[in-house]
């Protein structure tokens, strides 16, 4: 049996986050990547609507529910939802794409970014807050838990994650075949690395794998 090569200290490269990369860009995010991008709306208790997008957003739990977000910095996001506990994760897809973008301006908590960008809303079933009405995917979600991140020493880090249960899906009928939601078929986009990179999902990225069977 001819033993397994394996790749040398010299062919890595290796660096200390804390110390710094010394690279053009952080690798960081273009690693764990692509993600889905956590387009979130949320609203003040007097009602002004704020959307924005999360680089950092996800799905942790299937019954119930569970996204989060995490946002860099205690935004008006964060501070919305701590206020009403309510929020919506809108789907982004390549025809929002720019649309999404112009939600990404540093601009007032004053300015509702639906209007920005010319987003029109539509109202949610069980919540406050208004969905995008153009996005073909959105969720109504409750807050559970809003989360200061640490460091391993246990320091505070200006970062929060937003926790909330899915207490509302809704889905643009032409997606379920069959009744299956077809994913490639909703033309989603998902964050990248760099300053400007993003993927599509088209049909010819997938490939099936069953779980092994023990």
């Amino acid at each position: 049996m001819t033993a397994q090569s394996h790749d040398t200290p010299a062919d890595f490269h290796f660096y200390t986050p804390s110390e710094g990369h010394r690279l053009p860009h952080d690798p960081f995010n273009a690693i764990v990547a692509p993600r889905p991008i956590g387009w979130v709306a949320s609203q003040d208790a007097h009602g002004a609507v704020n959307l924005a997008p999360y680089s950092f957003f996800n799905a942790f739990n299937y019954v119930p529910p569970i996204v989060g977000f995490s946002s860099i910095g205690y935004k008006d996001s964060v501070t919305n939802v701590a206020a009403t506990g309510e929020f919506t994760w809108n789907l982004v897809t390549r025809p929002l794409a720019e649309a999404m973008n112009e939600t990404c301006a540093a601009v007032g908590p004053e300015v509702d970014e639906f209007d920005y960008a010319g987003l029109e809303k539509v109202a949610s079933t069980h919540i406050a807050v208004p969905r995008v009405a153009r996005a073909r995917v959105s969720f109504e979600c409750r807050a559970t838990q809003i989360i200061q991140l640490k460091t391993a020493a246990g320091d505070d880090v200006d970062t929060w994650l937003v926790l909330g249960e899915v207490v509302g899906i809704h889905i643009d009928k032409r997606l379920l075949v069959d009744g299956i939601y077809d994913t490639a078929a909703a033309q989603p986009i998902m964050r990248g690395g760099g300053p400007a990179d993003y993927f599509g999902i088209t049909p010819d990225n997938l490939f099936k794998m069953r779980r092994p069977k023990v």
